[in-house]
């Protein structure tokens, strides 16, 4: 097959679209498919990178002011049908819901191909960017809703990466919704091996030796609320000798600094910026105690699976998908929205009692293994040629629209 990915996120841009895209891709190249990628420029100018049968197009670019290191298209439409006319792709995937959802539906009009669209943030989680100013949010939130189930319609198959999150786009937008999780890479991510004892990792990010580690991963933006986590900390780093580690990059790590030494607690906090998994990420996981976040809103979540297959207890907030990754009592604790105290309470049960930590780090690795990165690629190229035999039997309107686009998904929903 010739696949096309269109996004707006792309390594090196960081974000949990961009990641989810290039494992994807690289998957469906290595099981030989000829891949080709269109995303925005991560630098001032445009450019093409291509690695035997995976072609990376990355379109001209500006800054994006919400997102630290995050950039997005200008005027990409022609653009990107130019560079599907010339590919020629069989099917095209889409992750990012306006300026390339247009341009991919205009291309699989015109030319009879399937296209289907992965949902990697619902209107809520959108909205959250927005000044907290009475009725904004839920004002935007309600266009943006009336937006989606309009475009979502234009789709032949719409993708969400977890049930949660696949039922309530079902819900709103009345389309079924087919599930299929982002993936885990197991090899990479998984507990401690007998011989590692963590040392090395420990003298590279300047963490002390012998001490438990509580790690958070994610962006240091508003809506992470990362502030919670110092607050919920500095009682727990007070009352033992665990330092907090911090990885990741956003707007608010100035302010987060600031707030770890107002509270008194910055000897024992340490902020790493990003980390990527083949700069030592999984490495870090393996040397730490526990995993915390109080993250509400998680389309799946994939730092929480790659704390789970790396074997760490978490504490996480029982909202949106989460608790399909974090079981409370199980493989961790789950928190109220807002709940610091609860939050912190966890995190000293862990914390002191190390057995109960591990029993739940190991009940959190088998139920990572069902999220394995094989099983993702597989069940999108199957869904990619399925979409493909369903499109040559659906017939055309003189307008070139198919008669009967939502039974593509039905179909591939009743073979699995």
């Amino acid at each position: 097959m010739r696949i096309a990915y269109l996004t707006q996120s792309y390594p090196p841009m960081i974000s949990g679209a961009a990641i989810f895209v290039e494992k994807l891709a690289q998957g469906m190249a290595k099981h030989g498919h000829e891949v080709m990628v269109v995303a925005a420029s991560n630098q001032d100018q445009p450019y093409t990178v291509q690695h035997k049968n995976l072609t990376v197009l990355r379109l001209s670019s500006v800054h994006n002011p919400l997102r630290v290191n995050q950039r997005f298209m200008r005027f990409p439409h022609f653009v990107i049908l130019n560079a599907l006319k010339k590919f020629r792709p069989d099917v095209i995937h889409v992750h990012e819901p306006l300026q390339t959802a247009w341009a991919g539906i205009a291309y699989s009009r015109r030319n009879h191909i399937p296209i289907t669209l992965t949902v990697h943030q619902v209107p809520a989680f959108a909205a959250s960017y927005l000044p907290d100013k009475p009725g904004l949010r839920n004002c935007v939130e309600s266009i943006l809703w009336t937006y989606a189930r309009w475009l979502m319609k234009k789709f032949h198959s719409v993708i969400a990466p977890s049930h949660t999150t696949a039922k309530l786009l079902s819900s709103i937008t009345g389309i079924q919704i087919i599930r299929i999780s982002s993936g885990i890479d197991l090899q990479m991510f998984h507990p401690p091996l007998a011989s590692d004892d963590g040392t090395a990792t420990r003298h590279r990010w300047n963490l002390p030796l012998h001490v438990p580690i509580i790690l958070h991963v994610g962006r240091l933006d508003t809506e992470k609320h990362v502030d919670r986590i110092l607050t919920a900390c500095a009682p727990t780093l007070r009352q033992s000798n665990a330092h907090l580690f911090i990885v990741g990059d956003g707007c608010e790590r100035s302010n987060l600094i600031r707030l770890s030494r107002e509270l008194r607690i910055e000897e024992c906090v340490h902020f790493a910026g990003f980390v990527s998994p083949q700069n030592g990420l999984p490495e870090i996981y393996r040397i730490t105690n526990l995993f915390v976040t109080a993250s509400e809103i998680e389309t799946q979540g994939i730092v929480l699976l790659e704390a789970a297959a790396s074997g760490l207890p978490i504490v996480a907030v029982n909202a949106t998908c989460i608790p399909e990754i974090v079981h409370d009592r199980v493989n961790g604790f789950l928190a109220n929205p807002g709940d610091i105290k609860t939050i912190h309470d966890s995190m000293i049960t862990l914390i002191s009692n190390p057995q109960k930590a591990r029993m739940m780090g190991k009940e959190g690795r088998i139920l990572a293994k069902e999220h394995g990165i094989r099983a993702t690629w597989q069940l999108h190229e199957d869904l990619y040629k399925e979409l493909i035999s369903q499109i040559e039997t659906q017939p055309v309107t003189k307008k070139g629209q198919w008669l009967n686009e939502r039974i593509i998904t039905k179909t591939w929903l009743e073979l699995k």
